[in-house]
């Protein structure tokens, strides 16, 4: 006796998410229904009279099951689109948000050969820099090793690795003594102040890795550590962008300006949130 359709087991998923209260249930549905039978989430429709073959109704129904004790759909089905591309997802980097293209939009209006992206988590800004300049080279940097490896997984698979540097440190620290030079200086640093962490989503809260959210405190000691070393690492004329919490820029603007850069207003999201920051040397 063959098992449910596909229409009919989509409806199923789609319910126990809502039940366990999970936002957006029928799209996380739609989007582990496809990752299950192996098709983009557009050719769900033609599937959709077909029974569900039994390889799939197991990954599935796991993949349900993940995704109603509230772990993101990116770690559940191991990528993320960002900027046109997948990329891999996993545990030990944050999911790439639809925020941080706006970082990677105003690092695409600078001209840069070199650039450097401090805290590369999965590598999504620097290797998006790298395929969209195809004559430039980069280094990312990560304290954690586990997130430098998602990151060298996701360079060899966009063909990027011969141009991507990976250094296992602390911000500037991972550098070798004295490089600097730098056109470019991006980054995407935990930002969450330690008060906040108890009211952000489950998904956040429970699944990603908590170094990359939050260095405690005020949320502002990344943003410290990279005003202190930035203009050593700057070539002249080049640009330090930072993407920041919404309601960060003065408090960032004002660390960069006494570290002795020029700092332009902050650039907003598409929700018309304040999300970048940018900085120079002075001419």
């Amino acid at each position: 006796m063959s098992g449910p359709t596909v229409t009919a087991a989509l409806a199923a998923a789609a319910a126990a998410l809502r039940a366990a209260g999970v936002p957006d249930a029928a799209g996380d549905a739609r989007r582990l229904m496809a990752d299950a039978l192996g098709v983009a989430p557009d050719r769900l429709t033609l599937a959709g009279p077909e029974p569900l073959p039994e390889a799939a109704a197991v990954r599935l129904s796991l993949s349900v099951r993940a995704r109603a004790a509230r772990r993101p759909v990116a770690q559940i089905i191991g990528r993320r689109a960002f900027w046109g591309r997948e990329f891999r997802v996993t545990s030990d980097v944050l999911d790439p948000r639809p925020e941080t293209e706006t970082l990677v939009a105003a690092a695409l209006h600078q001209p840069f050969g070199r650039v450097l992206d401090l805290g590369t988590g999965s590598g999504c800004i620097l290797l998006t820099l790298l395929a969209e300049r195809p004559g430039a080279r980069g280094t990312g940097t990560d304290i954690s090793a586990a997130a430098l490896a998602v990151a060298a997984d996701n360079a060899t698979r966009l063909g990027l690795a011969a141009r991507a540097r990976l250094l296992q440190g602390d911000w500037f620290a991972a550098l070798p003594p004295g490089e600097g030079g730098f056109d470019l200086i991006v980054s995407n640093p935990p930002y969450i102040a330690a008060a906040e962490m108890p009211d952000l989503a489950p998904e956040v809260r429970d699944w990603e890795p908590a170094v990359a959210l939050s260095p405690g405190g005020d949320g502002l000691d990344a943003y410290r550590a990279i005003a202190a070393g930035a203009r050593d690492r700057l070539a002249p004329g080049g640009a330090l962008l930072l993407e920041i919490g919404p309601s960060q820029a003065a408090a960032v603007s004002a660390m960069l300006r006494d570290a002795g850069l020029a700092v332009a207003p902050a650039l907003p999201d598409m929700d018309g949130r304040d999300r970048v920051v940018t900085a120079r040397p002075p001419a």
